[in-house]
């Protein structure tokens, strides 16, 4: 297979792990061998969490519209690759080839989504209670972010997560599952084909046994300071309370138990079409998948009658890579083993199988899609997330008792609705504890929309603007004493009014054409020669001695204009005001003269005004009485 990868991804090299050890990765459908893969350990981790800091470095520096422009490569790369993504896709995780393709467009979403929306990471200038500050607020990207992604969908997990910390200014290291990290690892190459810099991704594939010593240190390593896992509620909780001990960020991805409603004003025919994808897309193994259809009285004969049907005729059980197939293998034996067995036990208590109900002979891993009816609070599938080919319709009677079922559960991910009357949709909208709600429709993630949950389902959103911001820290910044005024002795307005003197004489004995307006300066300023000219005299400046001081630090009295360090550039003339727009510069040597004005001043005395103020290596913008003129908009280079 094309970009098929047999080796971690650690600063843009392609590495064993330090023991040499692999673990096989297996096709499901058949249980053969995939390829090997090195087994990493702690120090492996470590490894490429140092790398990730270093590169973070430098990739928090770069422009929003090179991080934009990088993810947009990588998404046109990914598209160009979407069918060798797909062909790894299905062969470890043993998805149907068609939906495998789909995951890659879905997943290569985020890419294209990020890749804009890293361009529109904004701050904030609040009105400020005082009147002499200023408040600014601005993200910043946090720095070092463990990803660490499921088996059920290997590559979206990996563009919806990297997509967004990327484009924060993070870098990362990936662990994907045991199962399912040849996808990962393709995103990788795919990565730094597109350019992006090495150790900016990092993937650290290890095995089942490996995992909690480089999920531990992914946690509590000093250098990571975001955690973003998608997962079980379990592992979730295990992982948020490692990154406790760091006071670390954490994005919380985590099981559901989604609720599927069919009221009776429902359009059955497409409430049947949307069940079959909230239930049975990627064989039921989706955290946003449906769990427990809950179905009005009125139109649960019918609808029940359609869903038996209906999964009789469209689920087709087989290996991924077969045509026509559209149900593939359950990922691994642990997977099997649990969705069988809380099928018994609610047949064991009374549940009835309309179709399905036990393994296929297709293969160990292969589970029929089943219906079970006459499913009880005491049965363990009433509760639990199957995450599985089962379906479990229940009948209710009224919309607060429907409503007490559904929120009755520690999950709060995905809802479904399905209602024609308006006021009953924007009720069950506000009334349903779940982070999304469908109404009518059975998907409802994409890369615009906030992904994610509430209760134990989750912390943080993914996708859309939000999921940019899981990455970023607020940084809020008080400017104070912006109404401060430097007190300025009479000698300063004295050796002032002695420079510009000297400089007025020397402007005089030089051509000078006539000043254009202040606005038509103003908007041609950088086309003009003579600016040009001048400014590119401005870093040998900031470079000298004399290029670090201003006007206020000059002790000595002015030398001969040929030597003197401050020079005044007229380069506007303000016509209602009567005065010079300017610049003040040092420099530690003549420069040449061009466009500077005469001043119409014998003595050149600038009498005091009432407020200047002057800041030490900064723009300032006052009004300097000079006799009858006015020099506006003075800037201390």
């Amino acid at each position: 297979m094309q970009l098929l990868r047999n080796q971690a991804y650690i600063n843009g090299q392609w590495v064993s792990a330090d023991t040499n050890c692999v673990f096989p990765v297996h096709n499901p459908a058949n249980d053969s061998v995939v390829t090997d893969v090195p087994d990493m350990d702690a120090g492996d981790a470590k490894k490429a969490i140092e790398t990730a800091s270093t590169a973070f470095e430098t990739w928090k520096n770069t422009t929003q519209k090179e991080r934009s422009y990088i993810l947009r490569k990588w998404y046109d790369v990914c598209r160009e690759n979407t069918d060798y993504l797909a062909e790894i896709i299905t062969a470890e995780s043993g998805k149907p080839l068609s939906e495998a393709k789909g995951e890659v467009a879905y997943g290569n979403s985020f890419l294209e989504w990020f890749a804009d929306t890293a361009r529109h990471i904004n701050g904030e200038v609040l009105t400020s209670p005082w009147p002499n500050k200023q408040i600014m607020v601005t993200r910043h990207p946090v720095g070092v972010v463990s990803v660490i992604t499921p088996w059920n969908f290997p590559f979206a997990m990996i563009t919806r997560k990297v997509g967004a910390l990327m484009a924060a200014g993070c870098t990362c290291v990936i662990k994907p599952s045991e199962d399912t990290p040849l996808a990962a690892l393709a995103a990788a190459e795919l990565a730094e084909q597109a350019g992006v810099p090495k150790g900016v991704i990092n993937v650290v594939t290890t095995s089942r046994k490996n995992a909690p010593e480089v999920g531990k240190i992914m946690c509590e390593h000093p250098n990571i300071r975001c955690i973003s896992f998608t997962g079980s509620t379990h592992v979730g909780k295990i992982l948020y309370g490692m990154a406790a001990k760091g006071v670390k960020r954490v994005a919380l991805e985590l099981g559901g138990n989604a609720p599927f409603i069919v009221f009776s004003s429902a359009d059955i025919e497409n409430a049947l079409n949307q069940a079959m994808l909230a239930k049975f897309r990627n064989n039921g193994q989706a955290c946003v998948g449906a769990n427990r259809f809950l179905i009005h009285e009125d139109v649960y004969d019918k609808f029940v009658a359609g869903f038996k049907e209906y999964i009789g005729n469209k689920c087709i059980l087989g290996p991924g890579t077969k045509e026509g197939v559209t149900c593939g293998p359950l990922i691994n034996d642990m997977q099997a083993q649990k969705v069988s067995g809380l099928v018994n036990d609610a047949i064991k208590h009374g549940a009835k199988p309309l179709i399905g109900g036990k393994f296929s002979n297709i293969g160990n891993k292969f589970y029929e899609s089943t219906l079970l009816v006459d499913v009880k609070p005491n049965m363990a599938i009433y509760g639990e997330e199957i995450f599985g080919p089962v379906a479990v319709c229940l009948k209710f009677k009224t919309e607060d008792e429907v409503v007490k079922i559904a929120n009755n559960t520690n999950s709060g991910l995905a809802a479904y609705v399905f209602t024609r009357e308006l006021g009953q949709a924007f009720r069950m909208s506000r009334r349903l504890e779940f982070g999304m709600v469908a109404i009518n429709d059975g998907i409802l993630s994409a890369a615009e929309p906030p992904f994610g949950g509430i209760k134990e389902s989750g912390i943080g959103r993914e996708g859309s603007k939000h999921g940019i911001e899981e990455y970023t820290d607020i940084k809020y910044t008080l400017f104070s004493g912006l109404d401060i005024i430097q007190d300025v002795d009479d000698s300063f307005f004295e050796k002032f009014g002695s420079i510009l003197k000297q400089v007025s004489q020397k402007a005089a004995l030089e051509e000078s054409t006539p000043l254009a307006p202040l606005k038509e300066v103003e908007e041609q300023d950088e086309q003009q020669s003579d600016v040009t000219d001048l400014q590119g005299e401005r870093s040998p400046v900031r470079d000298s001695d004399s290029g670090n001081e201003t006007l206020l630090d000059t002790d000595s009295e002015p030398e001969d204009p040929e030597k003197i360090d401050l020079y005044v550039e007229a380069v506007g003339w303000n016509c209602s005001k009567k005065g010079f727009a300017v610049r003040l510069w040092v420099h530690t040597s003549p420069v040449r003269w061009r466009r500077f004005a005469k001043i119409e001043s014998a003595e050149c005395r600038i009498s005091r005004p009432e407020q200047c103020s002057v800041a030490r290596n900064s723009s300032v913008h006052d009004q300097l009485t000079l006799d009858s003129a006015i020099i506006t908009s003075v800037i201390v280079l």
